[in-house]
């Protein structure tokens, strides 16, 4: 399976289009909520945005009463602007307190239903997705990607609306006031623009390469910590570290490219604002003393009260362009994130044509029905639309591989015109090298692979008509590789069969032999395990794996190496319950010790993908082939 094993990081550079489906998704998730605080945003900026025009018209009133000294009736306009001004704001102060509330609102529950969605999507991958993408990276979309698309959806998104409401409400009053000195103001946002463009992409690219090289980083962590015992048993440490510096290395470079560009442009873009707002200023003034006339929808002269609103407006629109420029980098790495996942949730899932579905049965006049009580007896509903009716097969337990080829990725052929047999209470082992075969016709079986050629049947049905769920919820399979999840004993024996009793879980640990180890644990069954069971030795922890395939209690049951972590003494014991659950059941084992094979109805010995021999452990060692060399050899089969 090495061929499988090409860890892929998901792409990074943001796709087109994200941004549209991040606010079709905000649109999706809260159809109602996002309209109003849409609305309370729009109002809050535009309020923002008219005292220029309250300024221009107070210092209007002023210039028109300079001379002729009626302050009473200047007083009373000035008053009548400041209250609807002040009743304004007090509207855009409460608009501002309802958008933010609301904010938070609907920004962590788009990030719930987010990684709500992305788990159910995972839980639909198929095997091959987490065989070819590194782990560590995987987790990184749920943790970092996540919270990039939190300060996009709550900061960067928000501040482009208010950015892009005011900007065109201020355009729209300046050029109500003067075109000349929005012109001038158009020039210097204009060489704002080009700084932005130059610093901010360059910003951009590198905040994208840190959000990959931390994903690698992670990745690199996550390894390490699952192989900690391989790392100190070989005195890998050194290593270990020199590796981990490279990627904390090129993490903090990318970090520092990233942050200086960031760094540069806030100064110079406020700086630049500094300025305009002077260059307005003398503008403006030398307008007014060289009387030039003005171009403007108002038809007002410049004048005072024209050029004093212009700096506050001028001051407004600069900081404005200075804030999109500031919310770039946080807009790129927003994207990239929610890039890499909809990257994850656009994965195609594990694909299910079956339609032949496993129910419960019982026998009436020789006949098999369909019946919502467990009765012991299953069966295959195969509808057939043609006819329009349904047929029952019974569920024995037979299994048969005609002429199968199959390989891991294209023009690498792992398995070569492999046929095999195996009837109802059949126990069948492979047996072989590593890497020549053995586990991927077990994987064939329960479908985490689908052949390349060939057909595979299941009690004369083909399982490509099998739904997936119900066909591996007839196999059992205790793999070499053990996983147990945080709970208890019990959880994780249950696990087998959610609905099983506690006295069902007891008897299966017993038929595993594992009772008597789980009963001197602290709290017995109920001893809580974590981090994969690492309290318990590997032995334990694959007895409690057994047991969990036992309480599942299926027809088949595949034993891939399930003996391999168990002492000799052990495994007599195991090997007693063993037979026990194996009894009346379709087995497939894959094992290198004689002990678990030597049994077997019959033996497959595999080579490169091929069967090379097949038969009884005594018909085998009557040909003298490569089985008979393997058992003369050494014990164990490798």
């Amino acid at each position: 399976m090495a061929e499988m094993k090409d860890k892929k990081a998901p792409s990074i550079k943001p796709k087109k289009g994200v941004m549209g489906r991040v606010i079709k998704t905000m649109f999706e998730f809260y159809p109602v909520r996002m309209p109003l605080m849409i609305f309370c945003i729009i109002f809050n900026a535009a309020v923002s945005s008219v005292p220029s025009i309250f300024m221009q018209n107070i210092i209007a009133v002023i210039e028109e009463n300079w001379q002729s000294g009626d302050w009473a009736a200047a007083s009373g306009k000035i008053l009548q602007y400041v209250l609807i001004l002040a009743v304004l704001y007090v509207l855009s102060l409460a608009a501002a307190i309802i958008f933010n509330q609301m904010g938070a609102t609907i920004t962590q529950g788009i990030l719930a239903k987010l990684r709500v969605k992305m788990f159910r999507k995972m839980q639909s991958l198929p095997i091959k997705y987490f065989d070819t993408h590194n782990h560590g990276d995987v987790m990184s979309v749920y943790t970092n990607d996540i919270d990039t698309l939190r300060q996009l959806v709550s900061q960067s998104l928000p501040q482009l609306l208010v950015t892009a409401i005011t900007v065109t409400v201020v355009v729209c009053i300046m050029l109500y006031y003067s075109l000349w000195l929005t012109l001038i103001v158009f020039a210097g946002t204009a060489v704002m623009l080009f700084i932005t463009k130059k610093y901010g992409g360059g910003s951009a690219k590198y905040f994208m390469k840190q959000q990959k090289s931390l994903g690698k980083e992670e990745g690199y962590i996550e390894e390490i910590m699952n192989g900690q015992k391989v790392v100190k048993v070989f005195c890998h440490e050194d290593e270990c570290k020199e590796q981990f510096d490279k990627l904390n290395d090129q993490l903090c470079a990318d970090s520092e490219q990233a942050n200086s560009y960031s760094n540069i442009l806030g100064p110079v873009l406020n700086n630049i604002g500094n300025i305009l707002y002077v260059i307005i200023a003398l503008a403006g003034g030398f307008f007014i003393i060289a009387n030039v006339p003005n171009v403007s929808i108002s038809g007002l002269a410049l004048s005072l009260s024209v050029t004093v609103p212009f700096l506050n407006m001028t001051k407004q629109f600069a900081g404005n362009i200075g804030q999109v420029s500031f919310q770039i980098n946080s807009v790129v790495m927003g994207l990239a994130g929610a890039n890499r996942i909809f990257e994850l949730m656009d994965q195609e899932p594990e694909v299910d044509d079956g339609y032949v579905t496993l129910v419960n049965a019982k026998e009436e006049n020789g006949q098999l029905v369909e019946c919502e009580e467990r009765t012991g007896i299953w069966a295959w509903k195969h509808p057939h639309s043609e006819q329009g009716t349904v047929t029952y097969t019974k569920l024995t337990g037979d299994v048969r591989l005609f002429d199968v080829d199959f390989g891991y990725v294209e023009d690498k052929i792992v398995l070569h015109n492999v046929t095999l047999y195996a009837e109802p209470g059949q126990k069948v082992a492979f047996v072989g090298a590593t890497g020549a075969g053995k586990t991927t016709i077990t994987n064939l079986i329960n479908r985490f692979y689908d052949i390349d050629d060939g057909k595979i049947r299941y009690d004369g049905i083909n399982i490509n008509k099998i739904k997936k769920a119900d066909l591996r919820r007839s196999l059992g399979i205790v793999l070499q590789d053990t996983n147990l999840f945080t709970g208890t004993v019990m959880d994780n024996i249950r696990y087998g069969k959610l609905d099983a009793t506690d006295e069902e879980c007891i008897k299966a640990a017993k038929l595993a032999g594992a009772d008597s180890f789980i009963t001197r644990l602290p709290d017995g069954y109920n001893t809580q395990l974590s981090n994969n069971g690492a309290s318990l030795s590997q032995g334990q922890r694959q007895l409690i794996a057994i047991a969990r395939a036992a309480v599942a209690d299926p027809p088949v049951m595949i034993l891939d190496e399930a003996t391999s972590s168990i002492d000799t003494r052990t495994e007599a014991i195991v090997q007693r319950g063993m037979d026990a659950l194996m009894k009346g059941r379709t087995v497939f084992v894959i094992a290198h010790r004689l002990s678990t094979v030597k049994n077997s109805d019959v033996i497959m010995v595999l080579d490169h993908g091929r069967i090379i021999e097949r038969g009884s452990h005594e018909k085998l060692i009557e040909e003298k082939g490569q089985y008979y060399s393997l058992y003369t050899g050494a014990f164990e089969l490798e």
